[in-house]
């Protein structure tokens, strides 16, 4: 069975072991995953992670942190970009958003520094 939206599916593989209390979860790996993983890392949302089976997979341990939703915004079908002024904020702040830009993945806060828009990848609060 062939994944559609593979952004989507390692977001609903974090939310459903974290609503199961596991402490890890197993993610089929990419690149842009592994850049968004980083971004969840930075903001801590998740633990740490590990590339594993010579980089096919992805072993992320969850951290404390309470992540409620995530949502994905820009879907395959159709992509959904930002300029630097139109960068959302979610919940005033206490949430996040992870922007695809020119200078790589990186969240809302960081862009809008660095004066950067581009494609929005997810929500998360």
């Amino acid at each position: 069975m062939s994944i559609t939206d593979p952004i989507a599916d390692m977001l609903t593989r974090i939310r459903n072991a974290r609503l199961v209390k596991k402490n890890s979860v197993i993610i089929p790996a990419s690149k842009i995953k592994v850049e968004i993983l980083k971004v969840l890392k930075k903001e801590g949302y998740i633990g740490d992670f590990v590339l594993e089976n010579n980089g096919a997979t992805i072993l992320a341990n969850l951290s404390d942190t309470e992540m409620q939703k995530a949502i994905r915004v820009s879907k395959p079908g159709r992509r959904v970009y930002a300029g630097k002024e139109e960068i959302p904020s979610i919940l005033q702040g206490h949430g996040l958003v992870i922007i695809s830009t020119s200078k790589g993945v990186m969240s809302g806060k960081e862009a809008k520094k660095l004066g950067l828009g581009g494609e929005l990848i997810c929500k998360v609060w």
